[in-house]
């Protein structure tokens, strides 16, 4: 897979890595009757940073995910994308503030062609859901699906169904169809699962890729990924954030040790 120069990002236009925090949340927490499945987390990431979020089953890391990009709503507590409170907006509101995310399970449109599924999002990005409008309108919209699918070294294959890639470049258009909505930060929801050893390598590649123009969000179970990619690691067990460090740091951090990286 060789992928085309980093597609700019219209929300980050490069990454000043020395700014405040492009995301923050402050006691945010999530109740499902008598559960917390987040209990008051305070968090941050840097602009520009590669963070990984890791956890025991349960921990609360697709919840956290999900509230923030929009598809739960917070119990209490405050979600600040940068510099602006956007607790409780809808998932479709928070993409237009530049948030991104894939799905642990593969969520594309099978039937349709590779560069259909990019353009859809960029057309939800740039002009809302207008379904009705034939493509060639919207001459931008084919340029920035395109630009996708060249990140993700998918534009040779733009013709073809969704549904004839193979199971890595299934995942790999995923993350191209997040890129289209021209987001500042991307959340990737166990990217490599069920990848083969050359697929994850070339993942892998891509996130390295793409981060020089983004803030990336990964949840991951590999930990050889995790440690290859992360900048910093936050560790959640039981909705809380047990510890956060460097690689090394988390390697070595008797908690983390004691409750997820033991085996």
């Amino acid at each position: 897979m060789t992928a085309a120069p980093p597609l700019q990002s219209s929300s980050s236009a490069g990454v000043d890595r020395g700014s405040a925090p492009i995301l923050r949340t402050e006691a945010l927490t999530i109740r499902f009757g008598g559960l917390t499945a987040l209990n008051s987390v305070d968090f941050e990431v840097g602009r520009g940073e590669i963070r990984a979020i890791i956890g025991p089953n349960g921990a609360g890391k697709s919840t956290f995910f999900n509230c923030l990009t929009g598809v739960l709503q917070p119990t209490s507590g405050k979600i600040i994308f940068n510099g602006e409170d956007i607790t409780g907006l809808s998932s479709d509101k928070v993409s237009q503030k530049g948030i991104a995310r894939s799905y642990q399970i593969t969520n594309i449109l099978p039937n349709a062609t590779v560069l259909e599924n990019v353009r859809i999002a960029a057309q939800s990005r740039r002009h809302g859901w207008n379904m009705f409008a034939h493509h060639s309108a919207f001459a931008d919209i084919n340029e920035k699906a395109e630009a996708a699918l060249g990140s993700v070294g998918l534009l040779e294959k733009a013709g073809e169904l969704a549904a004839n890639l193979s199971h890595g470049e299934q995942r790999n258009l995923e993350i191209g169809i997040a890129l289209a909505t021209e987001p500042s930060l991307l959340c990737l929801d166990e990217p490599t699962a069920g990848m083969s050893t050359a697929e994850t390598n070339d993942t892998m590649a891509l996130v390295r890729h793409i981060a020089q123009n983004l803030t990336i969000l990964i949840v991951e179970h590999d930990m050889e990924v995790v440690m290859e990619l992360a900048d910093r690691i936050t560790v959640l067990h039981y909705g809380a954030i047990l510890a956060e460090g460097t690689p090394e740091e988390i390697q070595t951090n008797p908690k983390v040790l004691e409750v997820y990286l033991k085996t």
